[in-house]
């Protein structure tokens, strides 16, 4: 049992790992007295190092660059164009996160991946941090069984979110732990006039209801005072059946949608149909950012934002 949005993964070590290890130590023993010799904790970063953090999906590996600064190298695992849903990771990647020092996840079940992740990375001083912890998770659909998963698109969730990391990363690296406090309070800052930004332009929209490819827009939705009147996709994979389609255009003839969303992550071909059927047009959001030339979280959600507006006000 862990007790925090963080743990160190530790397991008993294999017999190809106790060879490493006594090799390792048999070495040491070589070098002349007063050379350093780590043990079985891994060091904090020397001054010209970084800290190797992987994160899960864009929006997070941003709050780790944010936080992190000059002390990390961020990689991210699900690529632009992928979905978390469905996206299956490569041996290169599961190499990459056992030479990691943090694992940055969204959870809430959206990595399905992770405990065969960490367990094939092998790594005992890997952190594994859980940026859903203290967060209220909503319901999800069938296919969502911990709950719905799209917790970032709501700015003050991030928020949480951010706070996490900079504890995993102060923990990782106590010697830069100010740095780390002073990034994330102005990134928070940030944030929260993010969050303010979108509630002024929220409330010039004249509608309040719309139709998404999928349940990801909950979160932003109930903390603007917004309707997700249906959605194409309930679950991933799980295609719309002609009558979906039916009822999904009899909904949107009835709230007048002047847009239906697709994804770029997905076939836009289901909204093109329902559009098509109800007098609407086909505009995109993008929960990850991937298809944009700056996918930070504050360029994201602003372009996110403005899509809206175009359906909306």
């Amino acid at each position: 049992m862990r007790s925090g949005p963080w743990k160190r993964v530790s397991r008993i070590p294999s017999p190809g790992a106790l060879v490493r290890r006594a090799l390792l130590a048999w070495l040491c023993l070589t070098f002349v007295a007063g050379a350093a010799c780590s043990g079985g904790a891994a060091p904090s970063p020397a001054a010209n190092d970084r800290l190797l953090v992987a994160a899960s999906i864009a929006p997070l590996a941003d709050f780790a660059r944010q936080v992190g600064g000059d002390h990390v190298q961020v990689i991210t695992l699900v690529p632009p164009g992928a979905s978390p849903h469905t996206y299956e990771l490569t041996p290169s990647q599961v190499q990459q996160v056992a030479k990691a020092r943090l694992l940055v996840l969204n959870g809430v079940g959206l990595e399905y991946w992770a405990d065969k992740l960490i367990e094939s990375a092998d790594n005992p001083s890997l952190i594994v941090v859980d940026t859903s912890q203290g967060i209220e998770v909503l319901a999800g659909t069938a296919g969502e069984h911990g709950g719905n998963p799209h917790i970032w698109l709501d700015p003050e969730n991030a928020m949480v979110q951010v706070g996490h990391i900079r504890d995993a990363l102060i923990q990782a690296d106590p010697a830069h732990a100010d740095d780390y406090r002073a990034n994330a309070e102005r990134y928070i800052a940030d944030l929260r006039a993010l969050d303010q930004e979108i509630a002024s332009e929220v409330a010039t929209w004249s509608s309040r209801q719309f139709i998404a490819f999928h349940p990801a827009w909950v979160y932003f939705a109930r903390r603007y005072g917004l309707v997700q009147a249906a959605v194409i996709e309930e679950s991933p994979g799980r295609e719309s059946s002609p009558a979906d389609v039916a009822r999904i255009v009899e909904t949107a003839k009835r709230i007048g949608a002047k847009a239906i969303f697709a994804e770029p992550q997905f076939s836009p071909k289901a909204a093109q149909v329902i559009a098509e059927e109800s007098g609407a047009q086909v505009l995109f959001l993008d929960p990850l950012g991937s298809s944009l030339d700056d996918p930070s979280y504050l360029n994201l959600m602003r372009y996110n934002v403005a899509q809206m507006a175009k359906a909306l006000r």
